[in-house]
């Protein structure tokens, strides 16, 4: 969803009583002013730190929880801000970095002020998002006034956008037994991605090959991300009731007066009552199963409640135990006294993760390189590390590169003209558009300079609307310019790529996985996967080093180190087999226990999973 850009604002100086004082002030009147004067978006574009911004929105988060982490619970006892951690954490973070940009521009830094709001203009709106789903929060400026103190007697909690969104579209209902009419089983899992989906069946379904049961929660509201039916019998799967993302409705515990309590960021004061107000907007509407509505929450609780009494599992799999539906179920799962394990679904960096927490008891990680991260993150008092590789990856060998590539080449042909020499694959992220802008125009300057007939293949992300690239394949000459279906996606043409690019899409780790050459696109302030950084791609920040990455493509290639790949996921196409184990054997009461990782050949031993057992503490 892209918001409109409506009137231009900025933050201009007033003068009170001879005192400094700012105001947000429409663009017609700002270029009439002749005082100290900014449009907001280029208040927004000033440089900053992120790690210094990130420090920040943490020391913000501890306030917050420390003022109003009990404000609100659910009836098994789990707190608000537990649960919708990651949505407000978002929301905290866009608030933060425009709280570092007025104090990075120097007339305000030199007489600070207090900062009168636009009157009658929205607190909390919507940033641009390529996501079809995702609704990216943020808050205005006149709520960042409204945050440090300004009086906002006109102004309404939300913009006029966010309260005239049009419903979420629903996934197509599946007929589903109530929870107490289903059968027990050995392991329930939850999914509400094609991600997700595409990690956790195959572990589910080698279980089944090996005699255990299992019970796929398809929680998806976007229907391109429903999980598909599994291919064995012992894999059923079960929807939530109709409806149980569309609840909205207020949070009355998180209305709260003023009450003069502050967390100070830079020389800001925000006021944490105001700034709890501002948070319940995203709580209260419906957003989904990525960013369900605190009714939902309260209601999905109970049906997992049920699910979890009547299955009665060993074992709760999933791939997301941060983000509401994920921390849900895992406290959920630990007042049943069912054992939660995480596979790790996409690639981690320090910088990427919106909250650094795993609350499962077991933590399955993709490679060497993100063992000290999970031992940072875990949360659980006997949380175990295991590095067994990505499920998701075992059938990467089986791709038909040949099948692929005329693929790619059918999607470039233009009537009787050829197809171009040679082909990129770009596997993009959902992000905003001015940032998908940018990469497109890196790579596809690049691309045109390098010369040598290129031809550039757009791979949306799964949750990414297509319409994002209608500016990228109306822009005039070569290089030629497809986009492939979604339902394809960058695993299905990456095999007959001459190259891929992406900035961290997990493709990039299936790409080097092959052999395929990878472009990390890395544009200031940009965070990649750090793939260049263990000789698996090359970073590329200007169009030039994309040229650069292009031509050394004709010289002759070593292949990759072991010792480099296994770094950044150990890859022998048995990993679902290995996650499918150490749920076995966990739940026959076997000591997993082990000081060591280690990456032998599938079958060099007699049955242990290899590399588990780390521990995380």
């Amino acid at each position: 969803m892209t918001p409109s850009k409506g009137n231009a604002l900025g933050i201009a100086r007033v003068e009170s009583n001879d005192k400094p004082l700012w105001a947000v002030v429409g663009g017609g009147a700002l270029a009439t002013m002749k005082s100290d004067r900014i449009t907001t978006s280029e208040l927004e574009a000033l440089p900053f730190d992120p790690e210094e911004a990130e420090a920040r929105v943490e020391q913000v988060m501890e306030a917050l929880e420390a003022y109003g982490a009990d404000l609100v619970r659910t009836p098994g006892g789990a707190g608000w801000l537990y649960v919708q951690h990651v949505p407000t954490r978002r929301l905290v973070a866009q608030i933060v970095r425009k709280l570092v940009a007025l104090s990075a521009w120097e007339p305000f830094a030199k007489a600070p002020g207090p900062l009168k709001l636009a009157p009658y203009e929205g607190l909390v709106g919507l940033r641009s998002s390529s996501s079809r789903e995702y609704r990216a929060y943020t808050v205005t400026w006149s709520g960042i006034a409204y945050l440090l103190g300004a009086s906002a007697p006109h102004n309404p909690l939300r913009s006029a956008q966010l309260r005239n969104l049009p419903p979420l579209p629903a996934a197509a209902e599946v007929p589903s037994p109530t929870p107490s009419g289903l059968p027990q089983r050995d392991v329930v899992a939850l999914s509400w991605s094609s991600r997700h989906a595409a990690t956790l069946l195959p572990v589910l379904e080698e279980l089944a090959r090996n005699g255990r049961t299992s019970l796929v929660l398809d929680l998806a509201t976007d229907p391109t991300e429903r999980c598909p039916a599994p291919g064995v019998p012992g894999v059923k799967l079960c929807s939530p009731p109709p409806g149980l993302f569309g609840l909205s409705g207020a949070v009355d515990g998180l209305r709260l007066p003023d009450d003069g309590r502050v967390v100070r960021v830079d020389d800001h004061e925000v006021q944490l009552a105001r700034l709890a107000r501002l948070v319940s907007v995203v709580l209260e509407t419906s957003g989904g199963c990525t960013q369900p509505s605190w009714r939902s929450v309260v209601r999905a609780e109970t049906w997992l409640d049920g699910i979890l009494g009547a299955v009665q599992p060993h074992t709760v799999l999933v791939s997301n135990d941060t983000s509401p539906l994920g921390a849900l179920a895992v406290h959920a799962t630990g007042r049943h006294g069912v054992n939660t394990v995480h596979v790790q679904h996409g690639a981690w960096t320090a910088e990427s993760v919106a909250w650094p927490a795993l609350h499962s008891r077991d933590v399955v990680v993709m490679g060497e390189r993100d063992l000290p991260l999970a031992r940072a993150w875990v949360r659980h008092p006997h949380a175990e590390v295991h590095v067994l590789g990505q499920p998701r990856f075992d059938a990467l060998a089986d791709l038909g590169r040949e099948a692929q590539r005329r693929y790619l080449e059918n999607l470039l042909a233009s009537g009787q003209r050829r197809g171009p020499a040679r082909i990129a694959v770009w596997a993009c992220q959902p992000f905003g558009t001015d940032r998908l802008k940018a990469h497109a125009d890196l790579l596809l300057d690049g691309l045109w300079k390098a010369g040598g007939d290129w031809g550039l293949v757009i791979a949306p992300h799964p949750a990414q609307s297509v319409d994002a690239f209608a500016p990228v394949l109306h822009r005039d000459g070569r290089p030629l310019v497809a986009v492939a279906d979604p339902r394809v996606g960058a695993r299905g043409c990456l095999a007959g790529a001459d190259a891929l690019a992406s900035a961290y899409s997990t493709c990039g780790i299936e790409a080097a996985l092959l052999g395929v050459p990878v472009l990390e696109l890395a544009l200031p302030g940009d965070r990649t996967l750090g793939l260049a950084d263990h000789g698996l791609a090359r970073r590329c920040s200007t169009a030039d080093e994309v040229v650069g990455a292009l031509v050394a493509l004709s010289d002759p290639r070593p292949p990759a180190d072991r010792a480099a790949t296994d770094a950044v996921c150990r890859w022998r196409g048995d990993s679902a087999a290995q996650v499918a184990r150490l749920i076995a054997r966990r739940a026959d009461g076997e000591v997993l226990h082990s000081h060591h990782v280690h990456h032998d050949a599938c079958g060099a031993d007699s049955g242990r999973p290899q590399g588990e057992g780390v521990p995380a503490r």
